[in-house]
């Protein structure tokens, strides 16, 4: 009990601490803003800036986030459904959707606890083995991590110019086409020589215990994969694990539209951002708080996004899911499975 309550308190730490410096430099930026269009200190507060962002939101966009949201966690649940029918069992929707929905809510506290909770609630209510529940949430992980690559190529081939574009105005660095970046080359035949050096000493690193470690994951991970294609629908599958990632995407999208100086972010845009956003979830911290912060205005950095506008944006996008939407699903998740599966016993 102890230990659990220290990583907690070391999860949140890393949260709050990330999130107040993201504030202060913002902060800052803010103040000196101010004082070059000669706004006096003491009308300068970057939390009214936030309060008065947040009084001009367009709530039919954030309607439509919620809702992008909640269709990702529908196709996540027939998915998951999906990857039970193999084992032999078949998990009901309610059940898997509302587990799903307590996962989020448990993530709130403790960073990569919502799978833990979300199969030993299923496990419980299903009379499903937990190990079993557990196997199909690494293969759920795995498809997770493949989409995210998938998205992150993408970005990088619509709006990698972007990103180029931004750190050569930042370091001086010369324009021109991803494949006459000195960069991108630079990058690109550093990866060959890695990828020729693994090659021709492949019969000497096969012997070392990290190698091997390594190739055991890889394997895994490929089995994982496979076991897709063993699926009755393979192809509904991948349907599904599409669908989550657009709705994604798509939430990020309004999110963007729902405040006044994002609203004029084109898709391009918005596919950058939701990648940088994304990737803040994946650093441990609870509901992504101060991760998400950072790397969202980093994103909307690269499109001229002042950061005083880029930190509202963030915490209108963490508040409308993190905060509200999954601590008001999470609660109803509490309620509703103890009595839906009292009146499925009975």
């Amino acid at each position: 009990m102890l230990k659990k309550a220290l990583q907690f308190l070391l999860f949140l730490s890393i949260g709050v601490v990330i999130l107040t410096l993201v504030f202060r430099s913002q902060n800052a930026a803010f103040q000196e803003q101010c004082r070059l269009d000669g706004v006096p200190s003491d009308q300068c507060s970057l939390t009214d800036k936030l309060m008065h962002d947040f009084s001009t939101i367009h709530y039919g966009w954030l309607v439509m986030v919620i809702a992008a949201f909640t269709l990702s966690n529908i196709f996540r649940a027939l998915r998951w459904q999906m990857l039970m029918e193999p084992l032999g069992y078949r998990a009901g929707f309610a059940n898997s959707l509302l587990t799903i929905l307590l996962g989020y809510f448990a993530n709130l506290g403790f960073p990569r606890m919502g799978e833990v909770v979300r199969a030993g609630t299923l496990a419980k209510y299903e009379d499903i083995p937990v190990e079993k529940v557990m196997g199909t949430l690494v293969v759920d992980r795995l498809m997770d991590f493949v989409c995210l690559f998938v998205v992150v190529g993408l970005a990088f081939l619509f709006e990698g110019q972007t990103l180029l574009h931004f750190i050569g105005q930042n370091r001086g660095g010369a324009e021109g086409g991803l494949m006459q970046n000195t960069l991108v080359l630079t990058a690109l035949g550093l990866m060959a020589a890695g990828v020729a050096a693994l090659w021709i000493f492949r019969g000497k690193l096969m012997h070392l215990p990290v190698y091997q470690k390594i190739a055991k994951l890889v394997k895994g991970f490929w089995d994982g994969l496979r076991s897709v294609f063993k699926l009755r629908s393979p192809g509904l599958f991948l349907l599904y694990s599409a669908g989550i990632w657009l709705m994604f995407y798509l939430q990020c999208w309004f999110n963007l539209q729902s405040f006044p100086p994002t609203a004029q972010l084109g898709a391009g845009a918005a596919l950058m951002v939701f990648v940088f956003g994304t990737l803040g979830f994946v650093i441990p911290s609870p509901g992504g708080m101060g991760t998400f912060h950072a790397l969202a205005i980093a994103g909307l950095a690269l499109y001229g996004i002042n950061g005083g506008d880029a930190f509202s944006y963030a915490n209108i996008a963490f508040f409308a899911i993190q905060i509200f939407y999954n601590i008001v699903a999470g609660v109803l998740a509490l309620i509703l499975l103890p009595l839906l599966n009292r009146k499925s016993a009975a």
